[in-house]
């Protein structure tokens, strides 16, 4: 037996997949950590987690799903691990002239800077040899899980073009010999932006899936909490890590009003109030305003505020849109991203109207970044009905609807083009 107490009643084929279905979803991280902490290479550890979920398949139709199948799936893939080790030191030794020698194994701390598994292994992917997407795109794969199609979403890319982009990476990692290895407290500094873009993304991903019958993946948005929950225990003095966790708590506060009953989309504006998490809309409060008490703030905390004015207001239209607006523009300068100068769009046309706000996003469409971008036509599409052109505003309703993938919000926006069509 390989960890994990395991059932003696044998389970069906379609038990055996959902449980390793399920362990996928909230056990690869820290099975992946486990392993490479033994394997000491990404690739290794990669390979040997993927036959381990691979051998349950056949093991528990056999013995049973066992108790604790994230136990049992990391016994197996360390197991695995340590197998492919001990045939590359026979290999080694036998043939010693014919190898290269060893690069010098890396000492390890003394004292752990990371002292939790799924973090570590997100310091230690975001490796300032390999370029800042890359860093980031690869965590989000290997780290969380997060399928490549929906990475590229988030990067506002083809599919094909982030696979190459991962495997370039892995490639490097292997090239340059680049080692698992516990990152110094002296080096996370220089690690923490990807890390916490990392984080970001995960939560967004969860936030609003890219694909799929379902608005929100929830094991995605609460592993990101967690994770912006670590960090911020780990570097409570960092401003953008308080920012982050904010961020998090701020937008999360909603997730309960963000569908009706039936999973379809409710608009922000239409969503009951009273119902919004209180408790973590005032923690989130707390941490922005520590976050900008430190002096000039980051993107995150800047959105977090963002966020916040969202939280505080009593209705929509009572929202202080001018002061959103400001808040856009400070994030601008920080983070000059076509999707946030779209979605500070909205904000405009509360304050200066449709008219400027439509010309806004009529620029911002010349942009090839957010070609495919489902948002763009969307947010024009609600403009032109509010300037009376639902002729135009129908068309980029179908514009948006044949680009979007998430059935919630294809719904939705097949909604509002059946009101404007009827």
């Amino acid at each position: 037996m390989s960890g994990g107490e395991r059932s003696t009643v044998p389970a069906t084929t379609a038990e055996v997949e959902r449980a390793v279905a399920e362990a996928h979803r909230h056990e690869w991280a820290l099975v992946l950590a486990a392993t490479a902490r033994v394997a000491g290479d990404f690739d290794l550890a990669e390979e040997s987690v993927q036959e381990a979920y691979l051998a349950a398949l056949g093991a528990w139709a056999r013995d049973g799903v066992p108790d604790r199948p994230g136990a049992w799936l990391t016994a197996t893939a360390r197991r695995k691990a340590l197998d492919v080790l001990r045939r590359r030191q026979v290999l080694r030794a036998k043939l010693p002239l014919l190898l290269e020698p060893d690069a010098t194994e890396p000492d390890v701390p003394d004292e752990i800077a990371v002292p939790d598994d799924r973090p570590r292994l997100v310091f230690t992917c975001c490796h300032p040899a390999l370029a800042r997407e890359a860093q980031v795109a690869l965590t989000l794969r290997l780290v969380c899980g997060v399928s490549t199609g929906d990475i590229a979403h988030v990067f506002l890319v083809s599919e094909p073009t982030m696979a190459a982009r991962i495997t370039r990476a892995k490639k490097k990692i292997t090239a340059a010999r680049i080692p698992y290895r516990i990152p110094e407290a002296a080096e996370l500094p220089e690690r923490l932006d990807s890390a916490l873009a990392v984080v970001h993304l995960l939560y967004t991903t969860g936030h609003t899936a890219p694909a799929g019958g379902d608005l929100v993946h929830a094991d995605l948005v609460d592993r990101a909490l967690h994770l912006a929950r670590m960090l911020a225990s780990l570097m409570p003095d960092e401003p953008e890590v308080r920012g982050l966790l904010a961020l998090l708590l701020l937008t999360d506060a909603r997730r309960a009003t963000r569908t009706d009953t039936d999973g379809r989309l409710v608009r922000l504006e239409d969503q009951d109030r009273s119902r919004w998490d209180r408790d973590a809309i005032a923690e989130g409060r707390r941490l922005v305003l520590g976050a900008f008490r430190t002096g000039r703030p980051g993107r995150y905390a800047l959105q977090a505020a963002i966020a916040s004015l969202h939280a505080l207001a009593p209705r929509y239209e009572a929202t202080d849109w001018p002061q959103i607006v400001r808040l856009y523009d400070a994030l601008l300068d920080r983070w000059p991203s076509p999707v946030v100068a779209l979605n500070r769009t909205v904000a405009v046309s509360m304050v200066d109207g449709p008219t400027v706000a439509l010309a806004e996003v009529d620029a911002l469409a010349q942009d090839p970044r957010l070609a495919g971008y489902h948002y763009l036509p969307a947010i024009r599409a609600d403009l032109l009905h509010r300037l009376g052109r639902d002729t135009e505003a129908a068309q980029a309703y179908r514009t948006a609807i044949d680009l979007v993938d998430n059935d919630a919000e294809r719904d939705f926006l097949a909604t509002r083009l059946g009101e404007l069509t009827r």
